[in-house]
């Protein structure tokens, strides 16, 4: 009574209804279907058109140009061998784990799949310099060989195979995320009938759970084929020094040179980087298809394989043996190492000292800075993300209809490029939105607070949109009929149950913009640079113990704010379940 009272409160006091929003539809979808297509659209367009245009007119002269130069089909074949290798090895790794996790009775899986995940909320870059101090001559692993017999050699990371191991390990957590949920609803019945029919375990995972689980498998390996396609941080780091380039790298470097033909010849080649994405996309299609999908809709957590108590103890052991060798090894060696006071020098106490993190927070002014602008990019980006992505979401759940699913389509256009070519993609867009205008966003921190919201923007769209999806429609029928109407009906009622989701989605955005690098490395300008440029210009510098310090920092901060998100999440639980 009380809601429905403050509803007609408001509708007396001029208060606009939220439902007023929606009166005229056909109006309010082309304005933004027209919105959505000059600001998700319209940029991939106009790269695609400068490709075939020069001052003359239409040409394909950039087109052969680029692909008669045989430095061209190397870089193609570079980037089919990385990423065609880090996908398999992702895949491979992606789906042990998750038919373990779902399907092996091991203990400590909870923990386990936090250890699984570490990789992927690590960003790559940084991943990279853990991983490179990790087998650096002063690391742990050279100390280890040098106590073995034999002159063994430390792994050279600068390498096509260190990319893919790289790029494979930072990745497969995609692959768990995407197939373990897949393996948990394939019905028990189904393998016991297999057994029946006098089929081994093997052949039954191979014929029957292999084969029901195709799409989860199918839908992990396109992302992690369009991740590895799309990483700029592991080839640059890593592929840089030794000469190796691949598509993501070579666009960077045609840019940066700045030559009469450099943009062109850049979205010359963020076509094919676009056509190899699509080949992998059409791939994802044709395996869907041929898959025979009668998974039930319960997802059954209990274990269906019981090992021997001494199998069972070797396998724990393996699987915590790799999660700490993968994920926690690289990034202690890269603390550790930060505090030695030079590159190369052994890891003994009187080379230990604090003049690196000295020199990155109180000497060099850029870190600092770079920390400020990632942090109100990330926040500014959140908020606009936060905001319009649950609008979105909200018209995407309560009007499925034709013009939601294309605006969503364009929306994600985006996010599924890769970031150099989405980066060709703003630069082009806003140096002249409209011929003969330069409104002067190109070359300024506002380039980058529109490239984050769009390319960030569906992340929000689909956490928020599966919040929506868990709400059951008759408590907004049931707010509607009491009287709550418009900020009422969602203050009251629909936030409450939405937070959780729409939080996860707006933490996955801020973490995706604070340490974002492909696109900024395209967009940044003086005064606007971000954490990550300024790790990969110390890198790029040879200041490497500038940028693991600077990284270790950073690392401490994302996990500090992974704490407390799980703890606000577990609150948040409790409190819900007292108002139950």
């Amino acid at each position: 009574m009380m809601v429905k009272q403050q509803a007609i409160g408001e509708r007396k006091k001029g208060l606009p209804s939220f439902s007023l929003f929606f009166q005229n539809k056909n109006f309010y979808k082309g304005i933004g279907l027209l919105a959505v297509f000059l600001l998700f659209l319209l940029p991939v367009l106009r790269l695609v058109w400068l490709s075939f245009v020069n001052k003359s007119g239409l040409t394909l002269h950039y087109y052969q140009q680029v692909l008669q130069e045989a430095a061209t089909w190397v870089t193609v074949q570079n980037t089919l061998i990385v990423v065609l290798g880090s996908t398999l090895l992702a895949l491979v790794l992606g789906v042990a784990f998750s038919w373990i996790v779902a399907y092996v009775e091991v203990s400590g899986k909870r923990a386990m799949q936090l250890f699984i995940f570490l990789p992927f909320i690590i960003p790559s870059y940084i991943t990279t310099l853990a991983w490179t101090q990790f087998f650096s001559g002063s690391g742990p692993v050279a100390a280890l060989l040098a106590m073995l017999p034999g002159n063994l050699e430390v792994p050279n990371l600068y390498s096509i195979g260190g990319i893919i191991l790289l790029l494979g390990l930072s990745h497969y957590p995609l692959v768990y995320l995407f197939t373990v949920n897949v393996f948990r609803k394939i019905p028990r019945d189904l393998e016991e009938a297999a057994a029946t029919s006098g089929l081994s375990k093997k052949q039954a995972f191979r014929k029957v759970v292999l084969q029901l689980a195709l799409p989860g498998i199918a839908s992990g390996g396109l992302i992690a084929f369009l991740s590895n396609l799309d990483n700029f941080g592991i080839p640059a780091f890593l592929g840089t020094p030794s000469n190796i380039r691949v598509l993501s790298t070579y666009i960077y470097e045609q840019v940066v040179g700045f030559g009469p033909e450099a943009f062109s010849r850049a979205a010359v080649l963020s076509v094919l980087l676009g056509v190899i994405a699509l080949f992998g996309t059409l791939l994802q299609w044709f395996l869907l298809r041929r898959s025979r999908v009668t998974e039930t809709a319960r997802s059954d957590s209990e274990p269906r394989i019981f090992l021997k108590p001494a199998k069972r103890r070797v396998l724990e052991v393996s699987l915590w043996a790799f999660l700490l060798v993968t994920s926690v090894m690289p990034l202690m060696a890269m603390a550790a190492l930060s505090l030695i006071s030079a590159y190369g020098v052994p890891f003994t106490l009187e080379n230990l000292s604090l003049k690196n993190y000295e020199h990155v927070f109180l000497i060099d002014a850029k870190p600092a800075a770079a920390l400020a602008n990632s942090f109100k990019l990330a926040l500014v980006t959140m908020a606009i993300c936060l905001i319009l992505g649950t609008m979105l979401a909200y018209l995407r759940f309560k009007y499925p209809d034709w013009s939601t699913k294309t605006a969503e389509l364009f929306i994600t256009i985006p996010y599924a490029l890769p970031g150099t070519v989405f980066a060709l993609c703003m630069i082009f867009m806003w140096m002249e939105p409209v011929p003969g205008w330069n409104p002067g966003i190109y070359g300024t921190v506002l380039i980058l607070f529109i490239a984050y919201t769009t390319r960030f923007l569906v992340l929000q769209i689909r956490g928020s949109h599966t919040a929506f999806l868990q709400i059951d429609p008759s408590m907004e029928e049931a707010a509607r009929i009491a009287g709550a109407r418009g900020w009422t009906k969602w203050r009251r009622i629909l936030l409450p149950l939405l937070f959780p989701g729409i939080l996860g989605g707006a933490l996955l955005v801020f973490l995706m913009a604070l340490t974002e690098l492909t696109v900024s490395s395209l967009l940044w300008s003086s005064g606007s640079e971000t954490v990550g440029v300024v790790i990969f210009s110390y890198e790029q510098a040879g200041y490497s113990t500038y940028s693991t310090a600077f990284s270790t920092i950073l690392v401490l901060g994302i996990l500090l704010g992974g704490t407390l998100f799980m703890g606000l999440g577990k609150l948040w639980d409790r409190k819900v379940l007292k108002a139950k």
